[in-house]
């Protein structure tokens, strides 16, 4: 079982660490939310480049966090997403609301 984290590494970057699946998921739509309300920025970045493997959870959580963002009146974008992300994002067609 692979380890998954989210962390923020500087001020309004959030990194997505590991692999993004329904074990993984729960604790880390937790640590966003908090990490989310936490930051002052107005804007954040979602930075998935260290992202091992993902499943759809992985774009499920991505969603949940912009809306934590934009709940929040701060801007987002989404970098360093993962071919497998990338993929699952065009059969959804949310391969241009997550662009980044």
């Amino acid at each position: 079982m692979s380890e998954a984290d989210m962390t923020m590494t500087e001020p309004g970057v959030l990194r997505l660490a590991g692999v993004l699946d329904y074990r993984s998921g729960p604790a880390l739509r937790k640590q966003g939310k908090a990490l989310i309300a936490a930051s002052r920025e107005q804007r954040l970045v979602l930075d998935c480049s260290a992202v091992s493997k993902s499943s759809s959870v992985g774009l499920s959580l991505l969603l949940a966090f912009m809306r934590d963002a934009q709940a929040a009146g701060k801007a987002w974008e989404v970098r360093g997403m993962p071919a497998d992300m990338r993929e699952i994002a065009e059969v959804y067609d949310l391969d241009e609301v997550l662009a980044g």
